[in-house]
């Protein structure tokens, strides 16, 4: 009994270690999760306008401390997000520099914390203001605006489908118990049918069926296979009296694949330009007056214009955001 107790309580033992040693490394875990630490942020373009604060793709950005370096950039929106290896903690100090050749460089030294960083980076070229400079000639860049082509499909109406058909039969005559018969099961019935067929491409639509001659009232639709429209549409009467004529009438449609031109103009702060374009814009273009004449830029991927920079961004529609920076010497009016 004593060996038997004994070999129960080391199982004991054994299982409560074997729970100890999960439930630790769960915590170190856990802490472990909690430990990455990030510094993140914005980088703008610094101006006296928050509207002119646009911002800054690109960047280069460099976080050091103690012996480790870590590079990012920063995307579209100018945010950037820089993970930090184990061994730093909250309130150690690190510095970040930020690069870009059209900026003047920053650096920023802080202690690490959960709070967000905005950055803003001066421009090597002069924020254009409203007021004249003659003394430093530009060439103006003016009414801009972005053509493309969307297409889109419309039913056109290009005709009507009509036909004529009777049931023949002969009335009051007793059934005996031979279908077709009428709903009651009383009188002799017939059965007729018609259809009509649009065409390959083509479609019936606002489809209607009438009784346009003989004993209407005794008459019954079996299958209605025009009401929903369609390529083929057609239907099935019932008649138990005498001969009847029925008109079946509807509209061909069909679908006609236009490419509608489109314009939108870009909303301009300063020396930068905003525009977005749907999903389904095709062969976008933009085109503006250089020196009082109008040049058309297509818009590609990657748009190169010589007067200014563009970035694109892509959504997850496939929508499309355009931000253009202008080159020096070059000035909206």
């Amino acid at each position: 009994m004593r060996a038997g107790a004994t070999g129960s309580s080391r199982i004991l033992i054994l299982s409560a270690i074997s729970v100890a040693i999960l439930i630790t490394c769960g915590v170190l875990a856990i802490r472990y999760t909690r430990s990455t630490i990030s510094v993140q942020g914005s980088i703008v373009r610094q101006s006296t306008d928050t509207r002119k604060e646009s911002p800054i793709a690109d960047v280069k950005i460099t976080a050091v401390y103690d012996a480790t370096q870590i590079n990012t950039t920063s995307d579209f929106s100018g945010y950037f997000r820089v993970n930090l290896q184990r061994g730093i903690h909250r309130g150690d100090m690190i510095t970040l520099h930020f690069q870009h050749p059209d900026y003047n460089p920053v650096e920023l030294t802080e202690s690490i914390g959960d709070h967000l960083n905005v950055i803003r980076m001066v421009s090597t070229h002069p924020e254009v203001t409203d007021e004249p400079h003659p003394q430093i000639p530009k060439t103006p860049v003016a009414n801009i605006f972005v053509r493309y082509t969307t297409e889109t499909t419309t039913a056109e109406d290009i005709g009507t489908g009509i036909k004529t058909f009777q049931i023949q039969n002969t009335g009051n005559v007793s059934c005996a118990n031979q279908p077709p018969c009428s709903p009651d099961g009383k009188w002799k019935a017939s059965v007729g049918w018609a259809s009509l067929d649009a065409g390959a491409g083509n479609t019936y639509e606002n489809a209607r069926l009438s009784c346009i001659a003989g004993p209407c009232p005794f008459t019954k639709i079996q299958s209605d296979n025009f009401s929903r429209g369609g390529q083929k549409i057609g239907v099935t009467i019932l008649n138990w009296s005498d001969t009847t004529t029925f008109l079946l009438q509807a509209e061909v449609y069909r679908d006609q694949i236009n490419d509608l031109v489109r314009e939108t103009y870009p909303v301009i702060f300063g020396d930068a330009l905003n525009f977005t374009l749907p999903p389904s814009a095709e062969g976008p273009s933009l085109e503006a007056e250089i020196s009082g004449e109008n040049i058309v830029f297509p818009l590609g991927p990657s748009p190169k214009m010589s007067w200014a920079d563009c970035d694109v961004q892509v959504g997850k529609d496939q929508s499309k955001n355009y931000r253009c920076e202008l080159k020096e010497g070059y000035q909206f009016r």
